[in-house]
């Protein structure tokens, strides 16, 4: 399946980043049991910190540009997953739940439709196994201005 999903994602014009590094005293990931935590992926291209999506949804982007960089943190995720099973996403057994926070406007309420750019990801490039719980919460701001962090729960085979 490992194949397979960096297949399904090559079809979609889409490529995995580098798994991202943590930047202050946290994990990038904790695997207790057969359950992986992630921490928050931001919203940045395979430029890496050059290539930040920042900005405020309803102000800076629209929801559509918003979905786009939620996406992006889709990604990050599934590279984190990647590196935590030892670069083979076939020990991938369930997306459990993301957590989507969306930089956005006081008065902007279409967080779910923002982090809909992950959740529709997940189950495209994953099928059945990428149907997940999720939490969609605004946020007056982000670490560096970027316009969405998703956090996840996988649970893997160990």
């Amino acid at each position: 399946m490992s194949n397979a999903i960096e297949t399904r994602l090559s079809e979609m014009g889409l490529s995995l980043p580098v798994a991202s590094a943590p930047a202050a005293n946290y994990v990038s990931y904790v695997l207790t049991g057969n359950m992986l935590y992630v921490s928050g992926q931001i919203s940045m291209t395979e430029k890496g910190l050059d290539g930040l999506i920042t900005g405020k949804v309803g102000a800076d982007l629209t929801v559509e540009e918003g979905a786009a960089a939620a996406q992006t943190c889709a990604l990050g995720l599934l590279a984190q997953v990647k590196a935590a099973c030892g670069g083979d996403l076939s020990k991938l057994k369930r997306v459990v739940k993301l957590v989507g926070f969306v930089n956005s406007t006081p008065d902007f309420t279409q967080q779910p439709k923002v982090i809909n750019g992950a959740s529709d990801l997940m189950v495209e490039v994953l099928g059945d196994i990428g149907k997940h719980a999720r939490s969609a919460v605004s946020a007056g701001a982000l670490p560096l201005n970027v316009a969405v962090e998703i956090e996840g729960i996988f649970e893997i085979d160990v």
